[in-house]
């Protein structure tokens, strides 16, 4: 039963982005905070549990970093919408998942596992850290000051680890041979017959 757990966790994870983005949208950035917490806190149990009772699944490969990506994308995505942080961050976050997507699927059938580092770890905490720091400065109408140059600088670290975890998985796949490193020197020929 307990091999399960995990992967539940993940799916509750998935179904509390709607309400978080509704409490957003609400003003209502409080319950936004808690249930984010919430969130973050079923992250860590659900990977814990993964690890130390021998409960990875194929499913929760997936759905685990999934449930990471669509919380972190949407929240983003709603404090732009929101006003409450520039779109730049969001089209940055973008552009990494869209990378790192193609980068799995490229390795999908190379039965490669790719494990997270403490940099790409650092990265996310880092995001949710940001994140919290956005919904309590909006919370208590917080629009200058230390405070808010605290959490702007929050989002410009989280983005260059986020870059610099690329990067470094992008090198680590390349140095152990995962990126055939002639095909990168290969030109495509498109055979207009077909």
């Amino acid at each position: 039963m307990i091999k399960h757990v995990p992967n539940i966790l993940s799916v509750c994870r998935i179904l509390l982005i709607p309400v978080i983005v509704i409490s957003i949208f609400l003003n209502n950035y409080i319950l936004a905070l808690i249930i984010f917490t919430i969130s973050s806190l079923t992250d860590i149990i659900d990977g814990y549990i993964a690890r130390n009772f021998d409960a990875v699944t194929n499913v929760g490969k997936l759905l685990d970093p999934l449930a990471d990506k669509l919380t972190q994308l949407t929240l983003i995505a709603s404090l732009v919408w929101a006003n409450i942080i520039s779109g730049w961050i969001f089209a940055v976050l973008l552009i990494k998942e869209l990378i790192m997507i193609s980068g799995a699927s490229f390795l999908y059938g190379k039965s490669v596992v790719v494990y997270s580092r403490w940099y790409g770890k650092l990265a996310t905490v880092l995001i949710y850290v940001s994140i919290v720091s956005s919904l309590l400065c909006k919370q208590f109408n917080v629009t200058s000051g230390i405070f808010i140059n605290i959490s702007n600088s929050l989002y410009v670290i989280a983005i260059i680890f986020t870059i610099f975890a690329l990067v470094m998985y992008c090198k680590a796949l390349y140095n152990k041979g995962l990126i055939d490193k002639s095909d990168l020197n290969k030109e495509v020929i498109i055979d207009k017959r077909k």
